[in-house]
């Protein structure tokens, strides 16, 4: 069976809340993918509105509350502020004017 990300959103099914999460190298080799592509499918899983989460310590699973999903959602933003912040410094210029120079797709 080939490495789909909906082979590995029915294995991550089985990993409802923080406590039940799994590592990225195991749900590589359980779906026989390299784990770059594990990331790039959570990635995918993702923008289609699944609440994959995820930390280094208790590895990815799918929300089982509301405030896990908070806390990905709070890491994630945190993740794109310091991204931009590290843009603004390359660029020179304030992020206050970084953000007001993005033009988001809506």
């Amino acid at each position: 069976m080939p490495a789909t990300k909906e082979r590995l959103m029915i294995v991550l099914s089985r990993h409802i809340g923080k406590g039940r999460g799994i590592g990225v190298e195991a749900l590589a080799r359980t779906i026989e993918a390299p784990s770059r592509q594990v990331r790039k499918f959570v990635t995918e899983l993702r923008q289609d509105g699944v609440a994959v989460c995820g930390t280094p310590q208790h590895g990815y699973y799918i929300a089982g509350t509301v405030e896990e999903l908070e806390e990905t959602c709070q890491f994630l933003r945190q993740r794109a502020l310091h991204s931009l912040t590290l843009e603004s410094r390359l660029r020179k210029v304030p992020f206050a004017d970084l953000v007001g120079q993005l033009h988001l797709r809506t």
